[in-house]
């Protein structure tokens, strides 16, 4: 049981195959909401998971919804006012004060989670221990298209395929 959750949290973060390290460049200023489609790869040592990710992001709330590459929901994951919620596709939750609280709960590790938003918009400041990198920019309006997360042997990647208006 605590596996899945690891597995299903960990697949909150990855992408595709490694390209070279884009140049660092912020991101277009005034976001502070977004919506995107996109692909995660998660790798731990021989484990290796893939899952689509779409996530909708505002100040006061976050809603990823992570489905098999055929479209069968695995996970919601949602965080605001009232913290951070982790519902698998068979009914069973984990509730926690925030995301990085609930990662916590779910691995027994401190991910930094709760800075995942900032690190989409390109600020890599302050990564709790983790290597973030953007590996790829999309050329209309630099924003990220790929991003790769390591620490020890867990490499998490996240390709973007679109970037979307957030509702």
């Amino acid at each position: 049981m605590q596996r899945r959750f690891f597995l299903a949290f960990l697949l909150l973060l990855a992408g595709c195959a490694a390209v070279p390290v884009a140049p660092p460049r912020p991101a277009p200023a005034g976001i502070t909401q977004f919506a995107l489609i996109g692909r995660l790869a998660v790798s731990q040592g021989p484990t290796r998971h893939h899952v689509s990710i779409d996530w909708r992001h505002t100040p006061q709330a976050d809603v990823i919804l992570l489905s098999t590459p055929l479209g069968q929901g695995v996970a919601e994951l949602t965080r605001d006012a009232s913290g951070a919620r982790l519902i698998l596709a068979d009914g069973r939750q984990r509730v926690a004060d925030d995301w990085n609280a609930l990662a916590r709960e779910v691995l027994g590790v401190p991910l930094p989670l709760n800075d995942a938003a900032r690190w989409l918009l390109g600020d890599l400041a302050d990564t709790g221990g983790w290597r973030v990198s953007i590996l790829e920019r999309q050329a209309q309006d630099g924003l990220p298209a790929q991003i790769e997360l390591e620490r020890d042997d867990i490499v998490v990647r996240l390709k973007i395929d679109e970037w979307l208006e957030a509702k």
